[in-house]
């Protein structure tokens, strides 16, 4: 489950962008303590998320809201099908409906991508991992959904690791230089702060090698090809001491081709920035 202090950080601006002064149309015409409830229904094919997050959204503006489940995060859906009934304050339920709405179809259809890529690689022990590049303050979401379409989460933010790209060796003059200083902040900072460091060709990977031994856990392979990305392994491997990711330019139709190399992480940031909202609505029960 997600942290609560910063998913009720992201409901509080969620609910002030959508509520602002005030609901005015259930203000005008649904009294304050009327009760009722609602169904969430599915209305596409996916892998269904968001259903805690849905349970927690109610909590959060009615503590005595009564929430029974129908489906679990990670479940298969159907159109047809019911994922959860809520009850409590009709204000409520129509005040939460769209943040939850929003929430639930972007989680889906993030976690029905992620299984799409895990499928793909399937037998290979390859773990898949998602990226920063997600929605401006929707990145608590975003990354639970990929876990709960099976995904790995990388770090959450530029404070979890120290992550040497090609901007930072460029700007910092060069690899081994790059390597060297951030191994040296760490020990002045935080030992515990891991390093990884970016490798765009094989000479970079044989100069991480030969001056990060102990210092680096981890090289990123970015934008290699399937055979270089081979060679590398292979490389990596038969030194010892390194974990190996493979990134930039993997896609569904070739993360198997990446995945036969045994390279031990595959990150793809399309898991969240190309996934497609599934379809979910909620509606009133009559009674």
């Amino acid at each position: 489950m997600v942290d609560q202090r910063a998913l009720y950080r992201l409901l509080d601006a969620a609910f002030l962008e959508d509520i602002g002064e005030g609901d005015h149309s259930t203000l005008a015409c649904i009294p304050a303590t009327a009760r009722g409830k609602a169904e969430l229904k599915i209305k596409d094919t996916g892998i269904l998320a968001g259903v805690e997050i849905a349970n927690q959204i109610f909590l959060y503006k009615d503590p005595e809201a009564i929430f029974t489940a129908n489906k679990q995060d990670g479940d298969s859906m159907q159109p047809g099908q019911s994922a959860f009934i809520i009850e409590s304050y009709i204000p409520t339920i129509l005040q939460c409906e769209r943040v939850l709405l929003n929430c639930m179809q972007r989680m889906s259809g993030i976690a029905t991508l992620t299984r799409e890529y895990l499928d793909q690689i399937k037998g290979y022990p390859t773990q898949l991992l998602d990226t920063r590049k997600t929605t401006p303050n929707f990145r608590l979401l975003e990354k639970e959904a990929v876990r709960i379409g099976g995904g790995t989460n990388h770090r959450f933010g530029l404070y979890d690791m120290i992550m040497l790209k090609d901007n930072h060796i460029d700007f910092c003059g060069g690899l081994e230089k790059a390597i060297e200083k951030a191994w040296n902040y760490t020990q002045l900072v935080n030992p515990l702060l891991k390093i990884e460091v970016e490798a765009r060709s094989l000479d970079d990977v044989k100069k991480i090698l030969l001056n990060a031994r102990g210092k680096v856990f981890r090289i990123m392979l970015d934008n290699f090809t399937p055979k270089e990305l081979d060679e590398a392994v292979i490389l990596i491997k038969s030194e010892g001491g390194f974990e190996t990711e493979a990134s930039g330019g993997i896609n569904l139709q070739n993360i198997r081709d990446y995945a036969a190399s045994g390279v031990d992480y595959i990150s793809v940031g399309a898991l969240i920035h190309q996934a497609k909202s599934l379809d979910l609505s909620l509606k009133a029960i009559k009674e």
